[in-house]
């Protein structure tokens, strides 16, 4: 290995040393930052009808707002009222079910809506589910 510098590249160094321009960051062409909107609502003690009307008025203010996800927390159905009535279904009658059904099948909301999933356990877990909205189209 030879340890001898040539000229070329020591009046090159001094160059880079002397000059006032900066070397761009690399490492910042990896940090591309996307700013997360959440907002947060908790159905417990809605009726199912409360709960969708909520819903709505929910989705519709986060969108104008420019929120980007939405955690709704609707509960486990545990301590719900349908388990003592043999008529109604033990399942679609619980906010869990039902809310996302509705949303589902409003056309209106799902247009504001990029996906639906499944919320982690520090979120709710079993009894939540996040909204990830589209961007709102501007208006020029």
């Amino acid at each position: 290995m030879n340890d001898k510098i040539s000229n070329k590249n020591k009046k090159d160094w001094e160059n880079f040393i002397n000059s006032k321009d900066k070397l761009p960051n690399k490492d910042l062409n990896f940090q591309i930052k996307k700013t997360t909107k959440t907002s947060l609502i908790d159905l417990h003690g809605y009726t199912l009808d409360g709960a969708n009307k909520a819903m709505e008025d929910f989705i519709n203010k986060a969108y104008l707002e420019n929120v980007n996800k939405l955690i709704v927390v609707t509960g486990k159905g545990l301590h719900s009222k349908n388990e003592k009535d043999p008529y109604v279904s033990k399942d679609l009658g619980i906010l869990k079910y039902s809310v996302p059904e509705f949303i589902s099948n409003n056309s209106s909301l799902m247009n504001m809506i990029s996906e639906i999933s499944d919320a982690k356990l520090e979120d709710g877990g079993e009894g939540a589910f996040y909204i990830f909205l589209k961007k709102k189209k501007s208006t020029k």
